[in-house]
């Protein structure tokens, strides 16, 4: 008979794995809208399961810049009362692009992505970290 601390040992290792405790998984994006990611050949995750981290979604973003447009050449159209209007000569400049600006991160997730994904205690819900590259290593894991 087991003494008790290999009883309490066993009983733990038992728990965990009765838990389902965080693990990571790979999968593919199958279907952006509806959302789906395929992670085996059988089991494929819905948009209600699934929490996105920013990393895998588009988003605002403010950001300070100072930056100077790239020099064009073009005219404008000017209306003139006494000759009934025409184009001025075209001229090339730029223009300063300074101060704080709001940008959009086009950075959803598009059929065919790769993910990292790490399934949550009990097994329910998946956190989508990121994007990843196939490693050859691991090919065989994706589907």
């Amino acid at each position: 008979m087991p003494n008790a601390v290999e009883a309490v040992k066993r009983a733990a290792v038992e728990a965990v794995e009765a838990g389902k405790p965080v693990a990571f998984v790979f999968g593919q994006v199958i279907s952006e809208k509806p959302l789906k990611i395929q992670v085996d050949q059988k089991t494929i995750y819905t948009e209600r399961m699934l929490v996105l981290t920013r990393n895998v979604t588009n988003f605002e973003l403010d950001a300070s810049i100072s930056a100077v447009t790239e020099e064009v050449s073009h005219t404008h159209p000017v209306k003139d009362t006494y000759t009934g209007g025409g184009t001025v000569e075209a001229i090339s400049h730029s223009h300063p692009i300074t101060g704080k600006k709001k940008l959009k991160i086009q950075n959803a997730l598009v059929i065919g992505d790769f993910v990292l994904l790490a399934r949550m205690q009990g097994g329910k819900r998946l956190i989508v970290l990121d994007r990843i590259k196939p490693h050859p290593a691991i090919e065989g894991e994706f589907v």
